[in-house]
């Protein structure tokens, strides 16, 4: 006798096919999900290698502010020595300067004119003194501006005090000192040729 199938066989293929959807669904979820793992992984190590190239460049650049700021420390110490040294330059040239300038007001001072204060701020001069007459005041503001070392003189106040015209005038005077070319150099600042 011949076997007859009961089982409808169109039911047991639908069941067959919804499992081997079922099982590629899965197989999809699962690749799915293997894959964004992957890429999640993939990027969090990107990140983090990343993060350690910017934690090395942020350290290199501290390193080189450090670097800046002893750099321009540097610079600061070296236009104050400079500055010095300049300072030291100008005194040392000047040093016979203000010899001539004593040896000057000596030549300068008529006779009758006596100086019992002088002072010097820069270049310029305070002289006080005492007088024998208003006229020498001006003999010796005469000489002060023919002088070779001293210029511009400006008489401040001259006064006669008391009634006795014996004892003289005080006066104050200032004066400026001419500007001398360094030994060696010109007064336009140049070298002067050796002959």
């Amino acid at each position: 006798m011949p076997r007859i199938n009961l089982l409808p066989w169109r039911e047991s293929e639908r069941k067959r096919r919804r499992q081997e959807f079922a099982l590629s669904i899965g197989a999809a979820i699962a690749t799915a999900a293997l894959v964004t793992l992957l890429g999640r992984w993939q990027m969090s190590s990107a990140i983090e290698h990343q993060n350690d190239r910017n934690q090395i460049l942020t350290d290199e650049i501290t390193e080189l502010d450090k670097k800046i700021r002893e750099i321009d420390g540097l610079e600061n110490q070296k236009r104050r020595l400079l500055a010095r040294m300049e300072i030291i330059e100008t005194l040392q040239r000047s040093r016979p300067e203000i010899v001539h300038i004593l040896d000057e007001i000596v030549r300068v001072l008529p006779e009758g004119v006596y100086l019992t204060y002088l002072k010097q701020s820069g270049t310029r001069f305070e002289m006080r003194g005492v007088a024998q007459s208003s006229t020498r005041v001006s003999a010796f503001m005469r000489n002060i501006d023919a002088s070779e070392w001293l210029a511009d003189p400006a008489l401040r106040i001259v006064e006669t005090k008391g009634r006795d015209a014996s004892r003289g005038a005080d006066f104050t005077l200032f004066a400026n000192q001419r500007q001398h070319a360094p030994e060696g150099e010109d007064a336009a600042g140049g070298k002067v040729a050796a002959k």
